[in-house]
């Protein structure tokens, strides 16, 4: 088992920056790929950004390219979220996910574990 406790979230204007982390516990954080994947209103979860075990290989949603880094640290058992130049329409509640696959990346179903979301609100 493993959990998974965001923070960092909350209002910030069209521009400004965010820092999102993900704190695990349980069994070995440096053995899971970590992703983050996003909720809006009347929508679907959708894929942000993932992140092997060893934090060597990096993917990123096209919508937030450019903008959104992740990051881990394996001493610290956590994921990070940067977020930079915020829009509008990045306002959704973050998910911060644990996968012990290497299938499924970008999908929901891929992923064993969620934490309970952080509401992120990006005012125009």
């Amino acid at each position: 088992q493993v959990q998974l406790v965001e923070s960092g979230g909350g209002l910030v204007q069209a521009g400004g920056s965010l820092r999102l982390s993900c704190a695990a516990s349980g069994r070995t954080f440096s053995s899971y790929r970590m992703g983050w994947f996003r909720q809006a209103p009347g929508k679907e979860r959708e894929f942000v950004a993932a992140i092997n075990y060893s934090g060597d290989r990096i993917y990123i949603s096209n919508s937030v390219k450019g903008r959104f880094a992740i990051s881990r640290d394996n001493a610290k058992n956590t994921v990070y979220l940067q977020m930079n130049s915020l829009k509008p329409e990045d306002t959704a509640v973050y998910y911060c996910a644990a996968s012990d696959s290497n299938r499924g990346i970008f999908e929901v179903k891929g992923y064993n574990y969620w934490g309970q979301g952080t509401q992120v609100t990006v005012s125009s």
